[in-house]
């Protein structure tokens, strides 16, 4: 199964923060699941970095990095994705987490996310 993360739990993945739950955990550890990353969570960082947000403190091409040297694999961002985001209902204003749900729409991903606003968009969508 594709699992692509939401920019919060790629950040407490490599923290290996408290916040991450068990479930989520699971998750990363299944050998069965092919890991996702998407440049739109580098780009999140790297500009919430930028603005000196204390949750957003890692170096985003450190990050990127090293996540890649796990194994993660990095998605493309194309055109259709940002078209699908325009089916997305209004139910988020974040665009980092609206291009997210598109990608893991049309990538045939779940998108694991511990927000419950993020979590409103339903399948493919699930919250760990």
């Amino acid at each position: 199964m594709r699992v692509l993360l939401d920019t919060h739990l790629l950040l407490w993945a490599a923290r290996d923060d408290a916040r991450l739950s068990r479930e989520a955990r699971a998750w990363l550890l299944d050998p069965a699941h092919e890991l996702l990353v998407s440049p739109v969570s580098t780009w999140e960082i790297a500009i919430k970095a930028s603005l000196g947000r204390p949750d957003f403190t890692l170096d985003a091409a450190v990050l990127r990095r090293r996540l890649l040297d796990a194994g993660y694999l990095e998605l493309d961002v194309t055109g259709a994705h940002a078209a699908e985001v325009a089916q997305l209902p209004l139910l988020h204003r974040d665009p980092f987490d609206r291009m997210l749900v598109a990608q893991a729409r049309l990538e045939g991903a779940v998108l694991l996310t511990a927000d419950d606003a993020v979590a409103a968009y339903g399948e493919p969508v699930r919250r760990v």
